[in-house]
């Protein structure tokens, strides 16, 4: 038998390398998560280190907390990453999701002119929105089913909701509703990363923090395979190990704006 021409075992060598390369740039998974953790910036920050650390790309898909968990329902998506843990636990309990892991929070605010003029500032969220209320004075809701608009509505209920006539639904993500109300003076419930990182803000400013109701809790959680059995788990399950490993918490920790950090990690079951 004659030897194997040694240009020929490169070629082969070279081959298996490019295939190998190939192999492992085609290790990624679907994330379905909210616009506020895209347009504050953080998954720019947290994404590459995660890359970094795996080998492992994430192609993020924004969208209100609800569609996101649509897109897991349906098995669009390998792992939901969203704030609001009464769907989440759903969502779970109902078999579509893994264990929910606690990953890390920040907090609502309230925006409306510098000026304030319907007296909303304080710290109190529900006395704020009656005000406005009974002013009849404009206020901007995203209107998409996301974790910040399910937020906003708890709060009307708990200020007996009826809105006014002002109250307009916009169907949009953050950082649109952000731009609305900065160009019709309105006011509007926002995260606070998304209003940190936004730019647009005209006459805008925050009027209400502080108010312990306004505590906006993230989870993580990976779609169940049994479920949708194109889930790529074993990915997903990397991911979710390592946001909530002291290496993923401190890159989260370190993502700040303007020297104020958006996120606070708080790592759980």
């Amino acid at each position: 038998m004659k030897p194997v021409p040694s240009c020929v075992l490169r070629a082969a060598f070279g081959t298996t390398l490019a295939l190998a390369s190939l192999v492992a740039s085609a290790q990624s998974i679907v994330m379905a998560s909210t616009t506020s953790t895209e347009q504050s910036g953080l998954f720019s920050h947290l994404l590459p280190a995660f890359k970094a650390a795996s080998g492992i790309a994430i192609k993020v898909v924004a969208l209100g907390t609800g569609q996101a968990l649509d897109m897991g329902r349906r098995g669009d998506a390998d792992v939901v990453f969203v704030h609001d843990q009464v769907a989440e636990e759903k969502f779970v309990a109902d078999g579509f999701g893994l264990q929910r892991r606690a990953v890390m929070y920040n907090d609502f605010v309230l925006i409306g002119p510098k000026a304030d003029p319907l007296a909303a500032r304080g710290k109190d969220i529900v006395e704020a929105l009656k005000k406005i209320a009974a002013a009849n004075g404009a206020f901007i809701s995203r209107g998409d089913k996301s974790g910040t608009h399910a937020a906003e509505l708890r709060f009307w209920k708990m200020a007996g909701d009826a809105k006014g006539n002002g109250y307009k639904e916009c169907g949009c993500g953050m950082g649109p509703a952000l731009n609305i109300a900065s160009s019709s003076g309105a006011y509007i419930l926002a995260d606070r990363g998304t209003w940190l990182n936004f730019r647009n803000r005209a006459d805008l400013a925050i009027l209400v923090e502080g108010d312990r109701r306004l505590f906006n809790q993230y989870g993580v959680m990976v779609v169940n395979p049994a479920r949708h059995p194109q889930v790529k788990q074993a990915e997903a399950q990397k991911f979710v190990d390592w946001i909530v490993s002291p290496a993923g918490q401190s890159a989260i920790a370190a993502y700040k704006i303007g020297g104020e950090q958006l996120f606070f990690p708080n790592a759980g079951p």
